[in-house]
């Protein structure tokens, strides 16, 4: 039997059942509108619900604090423009509303012909994977420092203090685990925190910008631009809108 005619008599749903088969995995299916249209079981779990009709073509908005629900939609708009997500570290909630890691990967989904009509992903959950968070411990203090302290200057070398370690070395962990330096995640945790602002309050755009740890609003609003695609007045409008 040819490979292709195995898949077929096999089945999408044969395939992506074996998900259910991995309890620390999250995975779920999207269409070009960022609907669910599958999740494994531990995926609808997470969320709050016992059955996959309890989520059928809801958007995150549906069950994700709004502004959490914008980032997950507008990395389903970046994937389908061609960003890849593989591996990402990130910080997020977990079902029981506590924070934990998270290592998620997000690619686009095709049909036959190679139209665009989704994208599918997964996460997994690392305090589950002993060895992953183990690796992740590395860079915990400095991290943990960062997402509470946000707001003011921050230097490079308290970081590597706290973290017990030299200042490239400290750098180099940074990039070996999440991909950036500390001052790039410095940037991505101020303006996580703002656009969490610009979600739930009516701050002025100026005010947001300063109670996140920008001395400039204009570089406030550039940055933002480059990390979500629109600038924070552009955000304001589609909410209100």
């Amino acid at each position: 039997m040819e490979r292709t005619e195995f898949l077929h008599k096999v089945g999408v749903n044969q395939l992506i059942a074996a998900f259910d088969l991995i309890p620390d995995i999250l995975f779920w299916v999207k269409d070009t509108d960022s609907r669910i249209l599958h999740g494994n079981q531990h995926f609808i779990e997470h969320q709050g619900f016992r059955s996959l009709d309890q989520i059928l073509f809801k958007t995150d908005f549906d069950f994700s604090p709004k502004h959490l629900a914008f980032q997950y939609v507008n990395d389903d708009k970046r994937v389908m423009q061609g960003y890849v997500v593989t591996d990402r570290l990130e910080l997020n909630y977990t079902d029981r509303g506590e924070l934990g890691w998270f290592s998620t990967s997000k690619h686009v989904l095709k049909d036959e012909q190679g139209k665009i009509i989704g994208t599918y992903g997964v996460t997994r959950h690392l305090q589950k994977t002993s060895k992953a968070l183990s690796h992740v411990k590395a860079i915990e203090a400095p991290v943990e420092y960062i997402r509470s302290h946000f707001h003011r200057h921050i230097g490079i070398e308290e970081l590597a203090e706290l973290a017990h370690l030299s200042v490239s070395a400290l750098e180099r962990r940074f990039k070996k685990h999440l991909a950036k330096t500390p001052n790039q995640y410095i940037n991505e945790v101020r303006l996580e925190n703002a656009r969490k602002l610009l979600v739930e309050t009516q701050l002025p755009v100026s005010q947001v910008a300063y109670q996140c740890g920008f001395a400039e609003p204009s570089y406030f609003s550039k940055q933002f631009k480059r990390l979500f695609g629109d600038v924070p007045s552009k955000l304001r409008e589609t909410i209100e809108g």
